[in-house]
């Protein structure tokens, strides 16, 4: 930028520094003493003032233009700044990304994309005021620009800034920003149009005065109270109607147009009667959208008359209610006119947008307290090398942003890269990195990728499409994978055989081979099928040649936990030899002062107590044992790393199993270690899920429980 030669505009804004808050005072000082465009910042210091923005808000507009051209005296003054002026100048830095990703597109469209994009990173509000203050002041001035400089600027105000005007609802900026890209777009159009309206904008709203004064007083002296208002169509919106509909400029009756607003249904018709009897209307440019309100829910009544001066005038009429839903409900005025498909979540964060707009000025304070959490965005939004932006659900990760860009390109994704530096497919990108996705050849998806234990795929639209590719395999080979899965999760629970033809029923499936199906395309879990398994589970005859494990003393249980043979307030104590869970088949055996020691039936040990002593041995089952805690013990085997044994203990910490005892060994030679763990679980689904958690760590090859049947 250069220093514009008369800064007199600036300057009389200086002038009354004594009246300006500290925060704008300075800053004024300093662009006043450097060369920022002065012309461009008065401009937009007006344009802010008109729409009624904060001091602030006013002060961060001059820094960041000031930044711009002098980036040491920026960073020696922001320090010394308030922290809410320091934020809106990030959020206007944060913005340049937009307007350079818009520059960089290969092709056409992704507008949408952008503008989600730049509200996602501005978390003040404020900082839209700024910029499309300061966008309209540039194109005020771009006819001094390069051709190409100039159509650029006007490009990014079509794309980005009159949109986000139009859905904020600034109008005042809107049709200006409008009216100016078009003219240096499309100069011919523009000048074509503007002969056609044959009248300077000034006489087209000296004309919508006059009409609304002939139409309150008519209102009045027929007893209908109404809040009236109108302005001229500008001239980018009568090229849009006539592109919409096909017409030419005569064929257009809403050239200029007012709105009247009413209390009720039946005013609404009232007043459509004052407007009918004032002036002569046409038949074929009425709608009753009350009685049949367009899809998206817009009512309204519209209606063409021929107004003062033989002119062509279209009314709306609808009540406070009405406008207020059209404006910022379901049925909100700029998505009619801009079209688009419906995102209720944006839709609502809009709504809420153009609502603060209009109370700004009641609680400033409290209103800029709360921007950072109201705009708080629920998606990220990523770019693609070319530039587009793609948009996803937070927690997303970048392989589900693989299978949002294409499923072959989710198939064939074997790395990504974020910010040109390779991520792992588990990596979350966030809004505004540029993720670049490696593929391979042939499509050859893991079925890792579906197991919630390894953090590959957060969105089910994506691990939809890795089983339906699954899917396509040969029945046999899913088969044949869920049988390999089902006997894993026996052993590493460390289970007895089970009736696997009970099972199915339990997922309401009819054989056993859909059941093996499902679970290998992670239809059914693992944790759902352990805690199947404890419904299913059957004991094993006594094993005489089952060591006898190590018994350690256990904590007393609560009595009411277990339920023997329909005696009450009877000790039990969980045997420390076999530790059984919740579901495990179990049989009691009474101890001398110690009450009832409960083991698993295929535990070697109770095998040996009930040959010496059978009169002793009891029948047991779970009751309401399911709500209790028990102790376990785990083994995990694997490659010995850095680390290692942090990331294990915060698996555990994290699943909300505390820890009793804890003991390892490395083997030096190998290069392997060994973990055991006396734990803290619920039951059986919560030790599958951890185990499948564990084992999802690198350099971890088993994860498994131990004690009882192997």
């Amino acid at each position: 930028m250069t220093t514009h030669p008369q800064p007199a505009r600036l300057q009389a804004w200086r002038d009354h520094a004594g009246t300006r808050p500290p925060v704008l005072a300075a800053a004024l000082e300093a662009c006043l003493a450097r060369p920022v465009d002065q012309a461009e910042c008065a401009d937009v210091l007006d344009l802010l003032a008109m729409l009624g923005c904060d001091a602030p808000t006013q002060a961060a507009a001059l820094w960041f233009a000031l930044s711009r051209v002098d980036a040491a005296s920026w960073q020696a003054e922001a320090p010394r700044l308030p922290a809410d002026v320091r934020r809106l100048v990030e959020g206007q830095q944060a913005a340049e990304q937009v307007w350079a990703l818009h520059a960089q597109r290969t092709q056409g469209g992704g507008s949408e994309g952008l503008r989600r994009l730049l509200l996602a990173i501005i978390r003040d509000l404020r900082v839209v005021f700024v910029l499309l203050a300061r966008q309209l002041a540039r194109l005020r001035a771009a006819g001094a620009l390069p051709e190409a400089e100039r159509t650029e600027l006007a490009r990014l105000t079509r794309d980005i800034h009159a949109p986000l005007a139009n859905r904020l609802g600034i109008w005042q900026l809107k049709w200006e920003l409008e009216d100016l890209a078009f003219r240096h777009l499309q100069p011919d159009t523009y000048r074509r149009i503007a002969r056609l309206l044959d009248e300077r904008r000034a006489d087209r709203e000296a004309f919508i005065r006059e009409s609304l004064d002939m139409l309150g007083r008519a209102l009045a002296d027929a007893g209908i109270r109404a809040e009236l208002a109108g302005r001229p169509k500008h001239i980018y919106s009568i090229w849009k109607k006539m592109q919409k509909k096909g017409v030419e400029f005569a064929e257009l009756y809403d050239i200029r147009a007012v709105r009247v607003l009413v209390d009720t249904v039946a005013d609404c018709y009232a007043a459509l009667g004052v407007v009918h009897t004032l002036w002569p209307h046409l038949p074929r440019e009425f709608d009753d959208y009350l009685a049949r309100p367009k899809g998206n829910g817009y009512r309204s009544l519209h209606t063409a008359v021929i107004g003062p001066r033989d002119k062509t005038l279209e009314v709306q009429i609808r009540t406070h209610e009405m406008h207020r839903a059209n404006e910022l409900g379901v049925a909100a005025h700029w998505r009619y006119k801009e079209g688009g498909g419906a995102d209720a979540e944006f839709e609502a964060k809009i709504a809420w947008m153009r609502k603060l707009l209009d109370t700004r000025s009641e609680d400033e304070g409290a209103l800029a307290a709360d921007l950072r959490t109201e705009l708080m965005e629920d998606r990220v939004y990523l770019l693609t090398p070319r530039g587009e932006v793609m948009d996803l659900p937070h927690g997303g990760t970048v392989l589900d942003f693989a299978y949002h860009v294409h499923t072959e390109v989710g198939h064939r994704c074997r790395g990504a890269k974020v910010n040109g530096r390779i991520v792992p497919l588990t990596f979350q990108p966030q809004s505004g990195d540029r993720v670049e996705i490696l593929t391979a050849k042939q499509a050859e998806p893991s079925r890792d990728w579906l197991s919630p234990h390894h953090g590959y795929l957060n969105s089910s639209r994506a691990r939809d499409k890795v089983r339906a590719w699954f899917r396509r395999l040969a029945h046999d080979a899913n088969l044949a994978v869920g049988r390999v899965m089902f006997e894993r999760e026996l052993k590493r629970l460390a289970l007895p055989e089970v009736d696997l033809a009970k099972l199915p029923a339990h997922f309401h499936l009819k054989t056993q081979d859909e059941l093996l199906v499902a679970l290998a395309l992670n239809e059914i879990s693992t944790g759902q099928v352990a805690r199947a398994l404890q419904e299913a589970a059957q004991p094993l005859e006594d094993d005489d040649t089952a060591p006898l494990a190590p018994a350690r003393p256990a904590p007393a249980r609560d009595a009411g936990a277990l339920s023997i043979e329909g005696i009450g307030n009877l000790l039990t104590t969980l045997a420390r030899c076999c530790q059984p869970l919740p579901g495990d088949p179990v049989r009691g055996f009474i101890t001398r002062g110690r009450g009832v020691s409960v083991h698993r039936t295929d535990c070697a040990s109770l095998a040996r107590l009930a040959r010496r002593d059978p009169d002793r041995v009891i029948e047991v089952d779970w009751g309401k044992a399911g709500a209790q805690a028990y102790e376990v013990d785990i083994e995990l085997r694997g490659y010995d790393r850095k680390g290692l044994q942090k990331d294990v203990t915060g698996v555990i910490s994290n699943a909300g199993t505390p820890i009793i005892a804890s003991s390892s060994r490395a083997y030096a030679k190998s290069g392997e270690v060994e973990m055991r763990f006396a734990l803290r679980v619920r039951d059986f689904e919560q030790l599958s899920t951890l185990l499948g958690r564990l084992l999802a760590l690198p350099n971890v090859v088993e994860a498994r429980r131990i004690g009882g049947a192997r």
